[in-house]
Order: C-alpha cells, then structure tokens, then sequence
C-alpha cells in the first residue's frame, strides 16, 4: 500500500508509522500509534491532528439511508420483535467462534427471550454456519448469509438491539452505529481492534500463553483453544445484559 501511495506521485506522502510493516520508510510524515494498546480508530485520527484538522465527534456515524432502509422493510417484517444479529464468519479460521457455541447461544437465549429473533448475518460462504445454528431455533432464526448488499447489512444491524461477532468487518459497523456489540476474539487483540469504545464487552480468554497470537492459523497444541473456551453460557449473560 505504501509503495502504491508513492508511484502516485503526491507532493506530500502522510501514512501510519508502523515499523511492523516497513511502510513508514515510503512517507513524508508518519504518524506513530500513541501507545501499544491505543485503538486503530484512534491511531487514524491521529493522522488528522497531525495535519492540524480538529477531531471532535459532532456528526452521525453511517447516516441513515432512507431508501435502502425501506428496501430492508419492503424485504423483512420484524413486526416489532427484538433483533439480535450474528456473525458467525470472518476470514480467518482461527477468527470463528464455534458454530456449535452459537448453536447453544441460540437455544439458550430462545428459552429467556421468546419474543426474540436471532438474524444471521454474512457472506454466500457462511450459510453452512448458519445452517447450523439455525437448528437451536428454527422458527425464531433467519439465515440472512447472502442475501443482503451491504447497504442493507447497514440497515439491518440499525434495527437491531444487540449484535453478537468475531472479529469481523460488520462488527466495526455495528460499533459505528452505536449497537451494543459482544465481540468474541481469539488471536486479535480487542484493545485495538475490537468493537470501538466498548472493549469492556469484548471477550477473551487470556489463561492462554498464545493470546493474542496476531497468527491466521493456529499452533497451539490445542487447536482453537482461545475460542473453544469462551463459553455460551458466559455470552449469553453479555447479551441478557444488553437486552
């Protein structure tokens, strides 16, 4: 990405100074990450004020769209049952908190939530995920793998009450739409990657020696132990919470 922002020939080469990447070479001005823990979102804005352009928080994260939301309720009638969103996929593997964890997820909160309705949210490739939590509570799921644009993904999770995710792309939108968002991690690091201003619902084992292993694949001598460990009993209560 570095050595792309360069052959465009800018006057002026700003980018985030991370020394794990070799990218800061290739800038004019880099902008170091404040801390080791400081969140990504913030570390870009550090890039702002380093430019002297004022950060506040005065405007609406992913403004409603009106049209697509009336798509979403041309398409799907809640008839004013509370949404709870699942990721179950992410491009990682080792990302993916097990489908048999978000199948007990289901089947748990269904017997405190009745009036509830758990939405799966996700690519064409995740509806084999889906196919499996969708068996806790068949009659409250809705597999929506494959079947939203992203603009109606947006609007979905706007309608939702609570989102439950690995680390994935559609968790940070969650975030941006202020939902209460129970992140579930295994080699990332909530701290700073995790949903954005809500690491205390980020969860994580850290009785592992290996976490976060910032690794696509996993070594530990038991596979997936990171995930396997976060129990849905455990998630089910940050939900209720939420709820």
């Amino acid at each position: 990405s570095a050595a792309t922002g360069w052959f465009a020939n800018g006057n002026y080469f700003v980018g985030l100074h991370d020394p794990r990447e070799l990218a800061h070479g290739w800038y004019d001005l880099g902008v170091p990450r404040p801390s080791p823990q400081t969140h990504a979102v913030d570390w870009y804005l550090e890039v702002l004020r380093s430019l002297g352009v004022p950060v506040h928080q005065n405007f609406e994260w992913l403004p409603k769209r009106v049209d697509v939301a009336q798509e979403v309720a041309a398409l799907w009638r809640w008839n004013g049952q509370p949404l709870i969103a699942l990721l179950p996929g992410a491009r990682w593997d080792n990302k993916r908190w097990p489908a048999a964890h978000f199948h007990e997820l289901v089947a748990r909160l269904n017997q405190t939530h009745r009036d509830a309705r758990f939405l799966i949210l996700g690519g064409k490739s995740d509806a084999a995920l889906a196919a499996e939590i969708i068996s806790a509570a068949p009659a409250a799921t809705i597999d929506l793998t494959g079947r939203t644009s992203l603009p109606q993904m947006i609007e979905v999770l706007r309608q939702c009450r609570v989102v439950v995710t690995n680390d994935t792309g559609p968790m940070h939108v969650a975030a941006a739409l202020r939902k209460p968002v129970v992140g579930l991690f295994g080699p990332t690091n909530p701290a700073r990657t995790g949903p954005y201003g809500q690491s205390n619902r980020a969860m994580q084992r850290r009785d592992l020696p290996c976490v976060p292993c910032m690794k696509a694949s996993c070594s530990y001598h038991e596979p997936l132990a990171c995930l396997r460990g976060i129990q849905p009993e455990v998630v089910a209560r940050a939900v209720m919470a939420c709820l």
